[in-house]
């Protein structure tokens, strides 16, 4: 996880700062430092005029350029001072950075996709959790989500970010088809509510899933109560205390509803009819609303559904870059309507992630796999670019609407309205990154 992270921070941070220096060196503006990390250098290297640095704390970086707001300038320096240079310029250097980031992103999509094919989950509902949202709305399995407030879905991952990032802006319309092809409409209505806050913190999900399972242990934990009772991978629950199980959700139900009790187990393994005694152990639910019962296992997969909803082609360079490029897009925009819900109260705080949470996703797509890492660090990149092109002082968006004024007024902004908006900046950078931190905590103890 740790090493994950860092090489994404380490990749991501030096090549926004990268594009800042190409720039300004292309622009004739001398630059002194280049620094991945913030803190004390603990590496040090002097290289074509630059003092290149690795700093301790991996959080972001920065280009040290000449600059007489900054100290004294030496004459010979002053033609290359940042501050001295004409608007555009300014403007070209600051946005170098952000527009790596997001280049960046449609070249690691296109890696991905061209490397390894495109992978998907089609938007249906092969189990429902209950209790959940989506129990309570009134999904039912099998249902294929078509579109999410009129906006069409291709995957489930689509489906549900749509959904998780509308639950706090009212009522959300999710046109369905069903196994009877009826096209119908599941009315989520949760603003406000608890549940709605879960999901936000990441405690609980919206309780569907695209994929399907089979009456059939696949995995016990150690020490788990099904363990203890002696059930193995391949057990077929037939019957919880004489009533019969027919599928997963009907004896995970049992368990859930009778924590610490004693239940009858009848199963099949190898054929052969057997029983047990299972006592479930006991668990509270993160917004110690409820104690409910667990196992300790895990279904076996329904393999037909799985190659039913899963869906895997492979596509040449030309349209991988195409990919790459819709992909950045759809996310850069769906980052930018993010923050918008954020300003109106119609998005929910609990969603801004922090290091923490990056660097546990981090490891978690680097355990599956190269390809959902890639696509992971493109994701991260996305959000890199469009965050610093946010209008707030302190980040480049901020500097660039101070140096647009100066270009369209002529002069630059006052030098006490400059502080000013620096100080509330930072003010709001602070308070942000202080939530993201608590988020990230919250996280780890729920």
């Amino acid at each position: 996880m740790i090493l994950a992270f860092l090489f994404a921070i380490l990749l991501l941070v030096s090549l926004h700062e990268l594009g800042h220096l190409l720039v300004a060196r292309w622009c004739g503006i001398k630059v002194l430092r280049f620094s991945v990390g913030f803190g004390k250098p603990f590496y040090t290297k002097k290289w074509r005029n630059i003092e290149w640095c690795l700093a301790p704390i991996p959080l972001g970086g920065y280009v040290k350029m000449v600059d007489t707001r900054e100290g004294n300038v030496a004459e010979a320096d002053l033609p290359y001072a940042f501050d001295k240079q004409h608007p555009l310029k300014r403007i070209a250097v600051i946005v170098a950075g952000p527009l790596t980031n997001l280049v960046l992103a449609v070249l690691l999509y296109f890696f991905a996709f061209g490397m390894g094919g495109v992978h998907e989950v089609r938007p249906f509902v092969g189990t429902l959790h209950t209790p959940s949202i989506a129990a309570s709305t009134g999904f039912q399995v099998g249902d294929q989500i078509i579109s999410v407030n009129g906006k069409p879905v291709h995957t489930m991952a689509d489906a549900q970010t749509e959904i998780i990032l509308n639950l706090e802006a009212g009522k959300i319309a999710v046109q369905v088809q069903n196994e009877q092809n009826q096209t119908l409409e599941r009315v989520i209505d949760v603003a406000g509510t608890p549940q709605a806050a879960m999901v936000a913190k990441r405690q609980a999900s919206l309780g569907i899933s695209a994929y399907k399972t089979v009456n059939k242990i696949d995995t016990v934990a150690p020490n788990s109560a099904a363990a203890k009772a002696g059930l193995q991978h391949g057990d077929q629950i037939i019957a919880v205390n004489g009533v019969p199980t027919p599928n997963w959700a009907d004896w995970s139900k049992i368990v859930r509803e009778n924590a610490g009790r004693n239940l009858n187990i009848d199963y099949i393994r190898a054929g052969v009819q057997q029983q047990t005694v299972l006592q479930p152990q006991s668990v509270e639910l993160p917004d110690r609303s409820q104690i409910i019962g667990r196992a300790g296992v895990s279904p076996q997969s329904d393999k037909a559904w799985e190659e039913k909803v899963r869906h895997e082609y492979s596509v040449g360079f030309a349209e991988a870059m195409k990919m790459g490029w819709e992909r950045t897009v759809k996310y850069s925009t769906m980052t930018v309507q993010f923050f918008g819900k954020l300003l109106i109260g119609q998005a929910s705080l609990s969603h801004i992630s922090g290091p923490i949470t990056i660097a546990d996703v981090a490891g978690q797509t680097v355990q599956i796999g190269w390809q959902p890492y890639v696509e992971f660090l493109a994701l991260v990149s996305i959000s890199l670019g469009v965050m610093n092109l946010l209008p707030i002082p302190v980040l480049d968006g901020g500097h660039l609407v101070y140096y647009t004024a100066e270009l369209l007024r002529g002069k630059p902004l006052s030098e006490r309205t400059q502080q000013m908006g620096l100080r509330l900046g930072l003010a709001i950078m602070l308070t942000m990154m202080v939530l993201a931190f608590f988020n990230d905590i919250s996280r780890l103890l729920g």
